[in-house]
């Protein structure tokens, strides 16, 4: 069983999404969650507990051996890595570090505009920047306050 693929499946059943899931060494587990429903505000301790139990029982059914299971909040400055992010974030601020430089920037900060065709739009001072991702390490939400 695919584990990525059964902890994103508890997890919408809950009404959380999965941002990211990271083995740690000495095998531990951290997964970083988010909620579903965006207006009732950002993932809280609660959350984290109730993400924790049920993954601890479901790993415990399903057999899946772990050291340690951490559940946190991917923060306010959370990366973008499925499609859908970029969909649900279009407007947003974000921080865009790019694997090579494009026009002496190897780091932009601007408005996402989105993704299509596996291209990244994103506004920086008036200007539209197209980027293909394979040419993006990462992409995260630059908060504003």
């Amino acid at each position: 069983m695919d584990m990525r693929l059964l902890v994103e499946n508890t997890l919408t059943g809950l009404g959380y999404e999965l941002v990211d899931m990271v083995a740690t060494p000495r095998g531990g587990i951290q997964l970083f969650i988010d909620r579903l429903d965006t207006t009732s505000g950002g993932v809280t301790i609660e959350d984290c507990v109730k993400v924790s139990n049920q993954l601890t029982n479901l790993f415990l059914v399903e057999n899946i051996n772990y050291e340690r299971l951490e559940v946190s909040s991917p923060g306010l400055d959370r990366p973008l890595k499925k499609a859908s992010d970029f969909e649900r974030f279009a407007g947003k601020k974000v921080k865009v570090k790019l694997r090579v430089a494009i026009d002496n920037h190897k780091r932009l900060t601007g408005k996402l505009k989105g993704l299509q065709d596996d291209v990244l739009t994103v506004e920086v001072d008036g200007r539209d920047w197209s980027i293909p991702m394979n040419q993006v390490d990462r992409v995260n939400l630059e908060p504003e306050f």
